[in-house]
C-alpha cells in the first residue's frame, strides 16, 4: 500500500474481464484492491459443460497465457475450431474460413465461462508472489464513490472506504458504478432473446464453428470438446417464448430444420436458457480518475462472438498504458493516460458494436432483394482472397 493508506487501483467486479485486469496489474507490480459482491461461482471437471461459453480469439488466449492461466484451462476443457462456416437461410452464398490458410492450427477456442473465471481466480490466489500486491474485499459492495484531484475514494456497503489513485470499474453492462460515476449509455434493444444449450447432432462438427443467418436473428453451433455443440440462437422475443416452450423432440427437429440439417439430425440437448439482448454504449469510459472496462463500457450483439475478446482488449490496452506511465514515472490515473485509453477503446469498441448492429439489421430483413445481396456479399468476401484475410485478421485481433 502507499503512503496514507492509498492504493494504487482499485478495481470493481471480479467477473472474466476484472479478475483479468486485476491479475495483469498486479503482474505489473502495482498495489490493486479488487471489490467483488460475491465469490465466483464454483467449476469442477465432472460436472456437465456450463451453459455459457465463449469464443476466444488469438489475441484473447495470448493475453490469458502471459497471465498464466490458459495452460490450466486447456489441460482441463477447452475446444479449438479450425474453420468457419457462414450462410444466409434466404439466399445462395456463403463464407468459409480455415486455420490453415494462415497457417495455423485454430481460430479459435471455445471456453466455459465458468471455467475461466475459476482459472482467473486461482491465479488471483497467488497473485502477490508476481510482484505486485493484491487485496481482495469479497464480499464487498460499492455504496458510493468520490473523485478528487489525487484520488479516488470508494465507500463500501460495510461503513469501510478505500482510497487509490485509480478506480476501474468492471461491474458488467448494467454497471452501477457507471451510473454513480454518471456517465451516461446509449442503448439499443434489439427485440431479441439468445437461447443457449448444448446438443447432440448426428454428425460430428468437424472443429468447425456454424453460423447461418435467418430473418429472425442468427444461429451459431460452436464446437465441444465432447463432440456436442453449444448453441446460440437469437430470435425475436416472441418466437423465443415459443421455443422455450417447446418438448425437446420438437425442440431438436426444429433446430436442425434451422440450420439446414448441416449436421444431420439434433439427437440430444441439455436445458435451454434464454438471455435478453441490448446494445449497450457508454457515452464516455473515464469520470475523473476512474475509467470503465468490459461491458460496464460496452455490451454488443452476440452474432459475431466478440463481446469478451472486445473486452479483454481493454484489459491489454490499459495494462500497456499503466506500464508506460510506470516506467516514466507518470502517475496511473493521470489524465493524459486515463484518456489514451479512452480514445483506442472507445473507437475500436464504438466501431464494433455498430458493425454487429448493421449486420443484424441486414440479415434480418426478408426482402429477396436485400437477400440476394446479402448472399453476393458472402460469396464476393469468400473468394476474395485479401478481404478474407481481413476479415479473419479482424476477429483474431490482429488489426
Amino acid at each position: 500500500m502507499s503512503r496514507r493508506g492509498e492504493h494504487d487501483v482499485i478495481v470493481v467486479g471480479a467477473g472474466v474481464v476484472g479478475a483479468a485486469t486485476a491479475l495483469a496489474l498486479v503482474r505489473e507490480g502495482f498495489d490493486v484492491v479488487l471489490v467483488e459482491a460475491r465469490p465466483a461461482p464454483p467449476w469442477n471437471a465432472a460436472d456437465d459443460v456450463d451453459a455459457r461459453v465463449v469464443a476466444l480469439a488469438p489475441d484473447a488466449v495470448a493475453l490469458l497465457d502471459e497471465l498464466g492461466v490458459w495452460k490450466p484451462i486447456t489441460q482441463v476443457r477447452a475446444c479449438a475450431y479450425s474453420r468457419m462456416r457462414v450462410w444466409d437461410a434466404l439466399a445462395p452464398g456463403e463464407l468459409a474460413f480455415a486455420a490453415e490458410d494462415r497457417g495455423e492450427s485454430a481460430l479459435g477456442w471455445i471456453v466455459e465461462n465458468r471455467l475461466l473465471q475459476h482459472a482467473l481466480w486461482q491465479a488471483l490466489a497467488n497473485a502477490s508472489e508476481t510482484g505486485g500486491s493484491l487485496q481482495l474485499r469479497v464480499p464487498g459492495e460499492v455504496a458510493g464513490i468520490e473523485n478528487s484531484e489525487n484520488n479516488a475514494v470508494v465507500s463500501l456497503a460495510d461503513g469501510s472506504s478505500l482510497r487509490a489513485r485509480l478506480l476501474v470499474a468492471a461491474d458488467g453492462a448494467t454497471s452501477p458504478i457507471r451510473g454513480l460515476l454518471d456517465i451516461g449509455v446509449r442503448e439499443h434493444d434489439y427485440g431479441q432473446r439468445a437461447i443457449v444449450a448444448h446438443v447432440g447432432t448426428e454428425r460430428s462438427h468437424e472443429s468447425t464453428a456454424w453460423q447461418r443467418f435467418q430473418p429472425g436473428g442468427p444461429l451459431a453451433f460452436l464446437p465441444l470438446g465432447d463432440g456436442r455443440c453449444s448453441i446460440v440462437w437469437s430470435l425475436q422475443a416472441d418466437e423465443a417464448e415459443r421455443v422455450l416452450a417447446l418438448d425437446d423432440a420438437a425442440f431438436c427437429a426444429e433446430l436442425g430444420c434451422a440450420l439446414d440439417f448441416r449436421l444431420g439430425n439434433i439427437t440430444s440437448t441439455t436445458r435451454r436458457l434464454a438471455f435478453p439482448l441490448r446494445m449497450r454504449l457508454a457515452e464516455r469510459y473515464v469520470a475523473g480518475r476512474s475509467l470503465l472496462i468490459g461491458d460496464a463500457a460496452h455490451a454488443v450483439h452476440p452474432l459475431a462472438g466478440q463481446g469478451l475478446n472486445l473486452g479483454l482488449r481493454d484489459v491489454h490496452n490499459l495494462r500497456g498504458q499503466l506500464r508506460r506511465a510506470k516506467a516514466r514515472g507518470i502517475d496511473p490515473g493521470a489524465a493524459q493516460v486515463l484518456r489514451r485509453y479512452e480514445r483506442e477503446r472507445r473507437s475500436e469498441n464504438t466501431l464494433a458494436a455498430n458493425s454487429f448492429t448493421l449486420i443484424e439489421r441486414c440479415f434480418n430483413s426478408e426482402s429477396i432483394a436485400v437477400a440476394g445481396l446479402r448472399g453476393l456479399a458472402l460469396a464476393v468476401a469468400d473468394k476474395v482472397t485479401p478481404l478474407k484475410r481481413v476479415l479473419m485478421d479482424a476477429a483474431a485481433g490482429r488489426l
